[in-house]
């Protein structure tokens, strides 16, 4: 990247890295500059599952890839480099590591591993580690988010039934008594005259049934929510890498 200045680069931070083959590698935390040139080297980049962990790659043959910054190393080179403390500046003997680790030389010129180099891992590809290889595997990282599933709603309106009820109404009703002459009542029944012509009524009473109407609320009704837990099946393809021996004198005879 030499084609963009420092204020450029630092535009960096916050963006996505991938590696030379497009794969996301995590955000740009912070570039570290060289204190002799005062030029930028490192990108401090987070990493591992969560981004908790920060690895450092260095920024030369970088090159923009839309909004992703793209380093010239793939995502194992990079995962397998030396941890280092992203402290603001890196010592001489961490950048020497880091130098190591992606085949430059203590300088910072990229070299080809000589046949020393590779004495302490023997490694026929790649950086040179030590006697054993890393054998990884890819696992699910399964997340959850919320989003809206649908909408309740409560409506109310006004029907019209028939209500039908039975109301007991009394009524009077006349009748004729007829009661003999006795002592008790002698003295009304000769207080008028011998013979006469005479008429008598009385009110008779009836209970009538009065419908009236009012309103009367009868219960509350609302809308809330309850959570349900339903089993949902993932399943997706995760690749692993997989460790086997080889020996070239298997089948020769001693």
């Amino acid at each position: 990247m030499t084609d963009t200045n420092t204020r450029d680069l630092t535009a960096w931070i916050g963006h996505n890295a991938v590696d030379r083959n497009g794969d996301k590698i995590g955000k740009i935390a912070d570039l570290y500059f060289d204190d002799d040139t005062g030029r930028p080297d490192w990108l401090a980049v987070h990493t591992g599952l969560f981004g908790t962990k920060v690895s450092f790659v260095p920024l030369a043959g970088s090159k923009a890839a839309g909004d992703e910054l793209m380093v010239a190393y793939d995502k194992a080179t990079i995962k397998d480099a030396p941890k280092v403390e992203p402290d603001g500046a890196l010592s001489p003997a961490e950048e020497e590591a880091l130098y190591r680790h992606y085949g430059y030389g203590a300088t910072g010129r990229q070299t080809q591993p000589t046949a020393n180099d590779r004495g302490q891992g023997q490694d026929t590809s790649g950086p040179n580690t030590d006697d054993a290889m890393t054998r990884s595997e890819e696992e699910l990282r399964v997340d959850k988010r919320t989003r809206e599933a649908g909408r309740a709603r409560l409506r109310k309106w006004v029907e019209t039934e028939n209500v039908q009820v039975t109301v007991p109404v009394t009524r009077e009703k006349a009748r004729v008594v007829t009661e003999p002459i006795t002592d008790a009542n002698v003295g009304k029944a000769t207080s008028g005259p011998e013979l006469s012509g005479e008429e008598h009524e009385i009110v008779l009473h009836e209970e009538e049934v009065d419908v009236q109407k009012r309103v009367v609320p009868k219960e509350r009704v609302r809308l809330e929510t309850e959570r349900v837990t339903d089993q949902v099946d993932v399943n997706e393809e995760v690749r692993k890498e997989r460790i086997t021996s080889e020996d070239d004198n298997a089948g020769r005879q001693r």
